[in-house]
């Protein structure tokens, strides 16, 4: 095992003539710092629980290259300076192979310049910020492993989505003022300006309880569609202040809002019917007839925990824990080390098992480039069986073709 201190290679990673830490014959350790209480515990934990689902199958089946998969998490509570702790604990005190599931854009934010220079791996980011889009990564950025799409492009599609959908020229949007709000923002006023369209923007506090300023504000514009760019619970107070000012226009949100527990909470406002909640999602679970599911969700529906089973946050994790696993497998039998796994990713296009592949090939760090359409829905409103769903209105398409 290394002793925490070592020396970057140029290309990011240990020296030839180092042992690389958090492997040995037989093991392999990998953690995250994840918020599992408080506000956001609702995606911290099932995330978490289906990247320990996912290990655990591999490990019954005799790990890879016969080392099992430890997993070692610390609680942030989506603090970034927490975060930051517990990310250098596990880097330089538990001395772990690679982060899986680097969590939240606050620790996610807080750290990457840590984590460059460190050279360690680390696969699938809960979080879309500007920072993690490079198209020409270098040294220790070579590192970084992004699944997800990024805010910027979601932006774009987000715009030309309702621009589709809608013919829309004039676009109201409320936005927090944090690393997602901004990245989205980014990507909206980029494609607006592209298609013409008129923006209205509003700036939120991402911990405001009251946003009803924001909404009269985009409500007495007469706009054709809001675009809300804010991630879980303030995009949920934005939406609720929305329909309390009275908008009629259909709302676009993130596909990180693309879980039932959103729509639970926004029950009443979506079953009035006042205006519609589209968001984007970027995995699909059925099957190219579009009859049933496919593979890829099968398998995850069958390993998980059935109360995640339909839970859009464990897919994430088990996207992310997959994808940390398949380097490992082209790897293989070869010496472990930070270069080989990294040079193994950019090897070729890593696929997700439950829709669209991402490649990082040539330093390539952009996150996935397919997207779907979904529309919230609530039904038998009046029944104890209150059933809350995604429908989906437009299958996975990559970016540039939903942008041309």
């Amino acid at each position: 095992m290394a002793s925490g201190l070592f020396t970057l290679a140029a290309c990011g990673g240990l020296t030839d003539d180092e042992e690389v830490q958090g492997v040995t014959d037989d093991s392999i350790l990998v953690g995250n710092t994840a918020a599992t209480s408080g506000g956001f515990a609702a995606v911290g934990q099932p995330f978490n629980a289906a990247i320990e689902a996912y290990f655990q199958m591999i490990n019954d089946e005799g790990g890879v290259a016969g080392r099992d998969i430890n997993f070692v998490h610390y609680d942030d509570e989506f603090d970034g300076s927490q975060g930051q702790t517990f990310t250098e604990r596990l880097v330089e005190d538990d001395e772990v192979f690679a982060l899986v599931g680097h969590f939240g854009s606050p620790t996610v934010g807080a750290t990457l310049n840590y984590l460059s220079e460190k050279g360690i791996p680390q696969v699938y980011y809960a979080s879309g910020i500007s920072a993690l889009f490079n198209q020409n990564a270098e040294d220790g950025e070579r590192a970084s492993f992004p699944v997800q799409p990024i805010y910027d492009a979601e932006g774009e599609v987000m715009v030309a989505r309702a621009y589709a959908e809608e013919n829309v020229s004039k676009i109201g949007v409320i936005y927090t003022n944090a690393d997602d709000g901004a990245g989205m923002l980014n990507g909206i006023e980029l494609r607006a300006e592209a298609l013409g369209i008129e923006l209205v923007t509003q700036q939120v506090s991402s911990d405001a309880t009251d946003m009803s300023s924001a909404a009269l504000s985009i409500t007495s514009e007469d706009v054709d569609a809001v675009i809300v760019a804010a991630n879980q619970v303030p995009a949920q107070v934005a939406i609720k202040a929305l329909f309390a000012a009275g908008n009629e226009a259909n709302v676009y949100t993130s596909y990180v809002n693309a879980a039932a527990s959103f729509i639970e909470n926004l029950e009443a406002e979506i079953d009035a019917g006042q205006f519609k909640v589209y968001a984007s999602a970027w995995v699909n679970i059925f099957d190219s007839e579009g009859t049933g599911f496919n593979e890829g969700y099968t398998l995850f529906s069958e390993t998980i925990d059935a109360e995640y089973a339909s839970n859009a946050y464990a897919m994430a994790g088990w996207i992310a824990a997959h994808f940390f696993v398949e380097g490992l497998k082209r790897v293989g039998e070869d010496e472990l080390t930070w270069d080989a796994y990294i040079n193994a990713m950019e090897e070729d296009p890593v696929e997700n098992p439950m829709g669209g592949v991402v490649d990082y090939a040539d330093g390539a760090r952009v996150g996935t480039q397919s997207m779907a359409l979904l529309e919230a829905t609530v039904t038998d409103y009046d029944t104890e069986d209150v059933v809350h769903a995604w429908a989906n209105l437009r299958p996975i398409e990559t970016i540039s073709s939903i942008l041309e």
